[in-house]
């Protein structure tokens, strides 16, 4: 077998590799040689078929496979021998396309080897850590949010109108060509007036009863309704106004506390002080982050294939397309045509992974199976009901693992980086951080 160098320029790499007929033939046999005790041919007993019949009745669909395997085989003998790691997968190609037996075997493999990553001396980098205190107006404000998430309802004067927000406590008959229907009546029923609860124009028209007065809405049911025979049709509900409620937010005290798991309004706001503090520790890691990938951006360089460049590049331009037309889901659009600003985010992107890739390997940083279920899990959430389906699904799908998996273990190599560098840390507000963080939305 011959493998010689066609092409080395930069990051590029070609080769011709010639497996002799010689060597195919040998191959063939080898395999034959395997086979032949458990092959059974008529006129024979199992494993005394002679090699020259095995040949004759198999050899061709050998043929294949043993040129398969040669080419593999040569391949794995280059890579393990120069070290190269080829980027994305080698192209290879049959050269001679007239190929009959008895001829060698020629192809050219062609790739974009991964470049030499520099060290890193992680102890030169400096990293500033924002630190925020919940103090008691972040968290009386939050208690604040939590009593008008729990809020109740309390009668209006009498007399007083109906608002969008308020509560109409009624009975209503629904009836569709005079005829009362399954399921469309009730008594004293709480409707919050702008909740969207009911068939749309049904609570915009009950805006401005009063208690003690009767009014008939009508409406159409959608022609995507659940119930079939009410699709599309015309309904009118008879409703008796009962009360008219204005919102008002629960009290803040213990009952509230007690409402949203804790056992007095200390230990809710213990849990919601723990709470925020998580949240701005998120927020503070995300600006860490930003500049730590920064610093490692300006102080490593090195060749990059263009190749992966390139499909990055668009890749980017490809997202910014959509994100810009979000009428558009599928991929039937125009060709995407990539410019200088999005190869300048995929070098800055594929540079970084490179190095990330690289440190992550040295460090033998691990994915856990535990983290990856984990990931899984919380993936799994935004498909309600499906769950199940989900996490099958990604079992049996190797690129969404590698999904899933690429962030957490990203995550874990810049953990790895700030272990060992220079961190300093500073107290700011809570609004200093929301400016931090939108800077970083705004880059």
């Amino acid at each position: 077998m011959q493998v010689n160098e066609t092409l080395n320029e930069g990051l590029k790499r070609g080769y011709a590799i010639t497996v002799t007929a010689a060597e195919l033939d040998a191959k063939v046999n080898e395999k034959l040689v395997e086979a032949q005790p458990e092959v059974e041919m008529k006129g024979f007993r199992k494993g005394k078929v002679p090699m020259a019949l095995l040949k004759k009745q198999f050899g061709q669909r050998v043929m294949g496979e043993a040129m398969q395997e040669s080419i593999d085989g040569a391949m794995n003998d280059h890579f393990e021998k120069s070290g190269d790691r080829p980027a994305m997968q080698p192209e290879v190609k049959m050269t001679n396309e007239d190929w009959k037996e008895g001829d060698d075997v020629e192809v050219t493999m062609t790739y974009e080897a991964l470049p030499e990553i520099p060290e890193l001396d992680m102890a030169k980098i400096k990293l500033e850590k924002l630190v925020v205190k919940a103090d008691d107006a972040a968290v009386d404000e939050a208690l604040a949010n939590l009593a008008e998430t729990a809020q109740d309802f309390k009668a209006r004067k009498k007399g007083s109108k109906a608002k969008d927000g308020d509560q109409v406590v009624m009975d209503f008959v629904g009836k569709v060509d005079g005829e009362a229907f399954e399921g469309g009546s009730a008594e004293d029923y709480p409707l919050v007036l702008g909740s969207n609860s009911f068939i749309p124009g049904f609570e915009e028209q009950l805006v401005g009863v009063k208690a003690g007065e009767e009014k008939a809405v009508t409406v159409s049911f959608p022609d995507d309704y659940q119930a079939e025979h009410l699709k599309g049709k015309e309904a009118t509900f008879d409703c008796t106004i009962k009360d008219v409620k204005e919102p008002v937010a629960a009290e803040v005290d213990d009952e509230l506390a007690k409402k949203f798991g804790a056992e007095d309004l200390a230990g809710l706001k213990a849990q919601i002080a723990e709470r925020l503090e998580a949240e701005y520790a998120g927020a503070s890691r995300a600006v860490m982050k930003r500049g730590l990938l920064d610093q490692l951006d300006s102080m490593v360089d090195f060749d990059l294939p263009p190749t992966l460049v390139e499909t990055e590049a668009g890749q980017i331009a490809h997202q910014l397309w959509h994100d810009e037309n979000p009428e558009v889901e599928g991929h039937d659009h125009p060709e995407i045509e990539t410019n200088d600003e999005h190869t300048k985010l995929a070098t800055r992107r594929v540079r970084l992974g490179l190095l990330l890739a690289e440190l992550g390997q040295k460090a033998e940083v691990q994915v856990t199976d535990a983290e990856m279920t984990q990931a899984i899990m919380n993936q799994a959430r935004q498909y309600p009901g499906q769950e199940r389906q989900f996490f099958e699904f990604v079992q049996q799908n190797q690129q969404m693992q590698q999904q899933l998996r690429a962030p957490l273990f990203e995550d874990k190599v810049i953990d790895h980086i700030a272990d060992n560098a220079e961190v300093s840390e500073k107290e700011i507000s809570k609004d200093d951080l929301q400016k931090a963080v939108e800077a970083l939305e705004d880059e």
